[in-house]
């Protein structure tokens, strides 16, 4: 899609703002479209589907994308069932788009949704809505340790995303680490597409998952799931490591070897257990986060007593009017759940939004029944893998002094460290003003977790005013309302 070289902001109106093509945003966009609502859907990628859905770039010329995908048959059917709507007007896409800001009372409108265009994002677009949807999304979590800022070491989503969206391998030999359920599609793709795999490297052990025995044996599919990328593990021949961690990464201008070691019961290495595996990339990942920044800078309520996610009601409704939220934003759960989520949302909107020509009516919880027993049954498997996959307790003690944490300021652990341990230094922002840990370009996005590991300090919120950097001369040319 051609994005405008404009300097001027341009100004789009729609009854809806969806901001999020993936599994979520897709479901409530077309939902609420089915039932009338104007949806305007805004993405920063260049094609819908988010991160779970992504394409080869159509000038890649995939003869068979759906090699690198299950559920190709839900991604083809939102796909047509977009392209419908699209064709007939109900819905508008805005692809290449990246918000930084929802404004509420945004001149006559309820909200004006700020964007940036293009991969440049140096000139910006508004659409005003009467009703705001976040399919944020989320992130990958990388935790800290010696030698995760060589060239070569990379998050395993992002390995990911190079075969499905580029076809393009990250490395030849490969070592896949760290701890989560992305982890071992991730291997076994990787293992499929031609590169080496020579290690899965997974901290948690088998055994941690037997008391939640009951809850996995009540998702059959997901059980066939992982064992078939287990099988496909095996076919490939890689090395499965349980219970081990990457404790260091090795090389002079890439990686050329990582440090494996077993880990006790309570999470600490064992002493002994240490050896070398060489290797030209790593794909490390902890976890994911939720993406919550445009709804922190609402004044959504946030659940932050664990890993933040956006607060929500039995209809996907925040606690701000005229502002819905779902998929991984609410709590990471994986794409059928951001479907059913997604589904529930844009009932809910489709009944209660108040526009042009909305009657802004009491919802009807049987129009969704279906997809709330997928979604309750769905959150209770979340929150069990959540708890199984949890990363190693002890991580932080594998960090050195010297090793970078923030990795746009280049603040090193010891710096950290000196902050809490002999200035005072209780929370992050305090932690922060001392070291400039956080105050770089993701604003704190990718290192709070490590900062606030080895600090020995909760997270907390992050009250960022935008979601993304923004050019000063984008916001000089922006208006305050229409």
């Amino acid at each position: 899609m051609t994005t405008s070289s404009t300097t001027t902001p341009t100004m789009t109106r729609a009854d809806l703002a969806v901001i999020g093509a993936g599994p979520a945003g897709l479901a409530a966009a077309l939902t609420a479209a089915d039932r009338g609502v104007r949806v305007v859907l805004l993405d920063a990628g260049a094609q819908a589907g988010g991160q779970f859905y992504r394409q080869p770039a159509a000038g890649l010329g995939a003869r068979r994308p759906q090699a690198l995908h299950h559920a190709w048959g839900t991604w083809e059917a939102l796909r047509d069932r977009v392209a419908t709507h699209v064709a007939a007007g109900r819905i508008t896409h805005l692809a290449d788009r990246h918000v930084w800001f929802v404004e509420p009372e945004f001149g006559e409108f309820r909200f004006g949704v700020h964007a940036l265009l293009g991969p440049d994002q140096q000139a910006s677009e508004t659409v005003t809505a009467d009703g705001v949807l976040l399919a944020t999304g989320g992130y990958e979590k990388v935790l800290p340790f010696p030698g995760w800022t060589l060239p070569g070491v990379v998050a395993a989503g992002g390995a990911q995303a190079m075969l499905k969206g580029g076809l393009v391998l990250p490395g030849r030999t490969v070592v896949v680490a760290g701890t989560g359920p992305l982890l071992m599609p991730v291997a076994a793709g990787l293992a499929a597409a031609g590169a080496e795999v020579v290690a899965y490297v997974e901290s948690v052990r088998p055994a941690g998952f037997v008391r939640h025995a009951a809850t996995l044996a009540a998702h059959p599919g997901k059980v066939v799931e992982a064992a078939g990328y287990a099988a496909q593990l095996l076919r490939h021949k890689v090395p499965v490591l349980v219970r081990h961690a990457v404790v260091a990464a090795h090389g002079t201008d890439r990686v050329e070897a990582v440090t494996v070691a077993a880990l006790d019961t309570a999470g600490r290495v064992r002493p002994g257990t240490e050896r070398r595996i060489a290797c030209d990339t790593l794909a490390v990942g902890h976890g994911m986060l939720a993406h919550t920044d445009l709804a922190e800078s609402l004044g959504c309520t946030i659940d932050d007593t664990g890993d933040p996610f956006v607060v929500t009601d039995a209809e996907q409704r925040t606690d701000v009017d005229g502002v819905w939220a779902a998929g991984e934003a609410t709590g990471i759960g994986g794409a059928v759940l951001a479907l059913a989520e997604g589904e529930i949302a844009g009932y809910s909107i489709a009944a209660r939004l108040k526009g042009v020509h909305l009657q802004g009516v009491e919802a009807r919880p049987a129009d969704w029944a279906a997809a709330a027993r997928t979604r309750s049954r769905l959150r209770h498997f979340s929150a069990a893998l959540a708890t199984a996959y949890a990363p190693p307790a002890h991580w932080a003690e594998q960090v050195t002094d010297d090793t970078v944490v923030c990795r746009c300021e280049e603040v090193p652990a010891g710096a950290i460290r000196t902050a809490t341990a002999e200035l005072g230094a209780t929370d992050l922002r305090t932690v922060k003003l001392l070291t400039r840990a956080g105050m770089g370009w993701c604003q704190g996005r990718i290192c709070a977790p490590g900062v606030s590991g080895v600090a020995g300090c909760p997270p907390g919120p992050a009250k960022r005013p935008f979601a993304r950097p923004v050019p000063l001369e984008v916001l000089a040319r922006e208006p305050e309302g229409p």
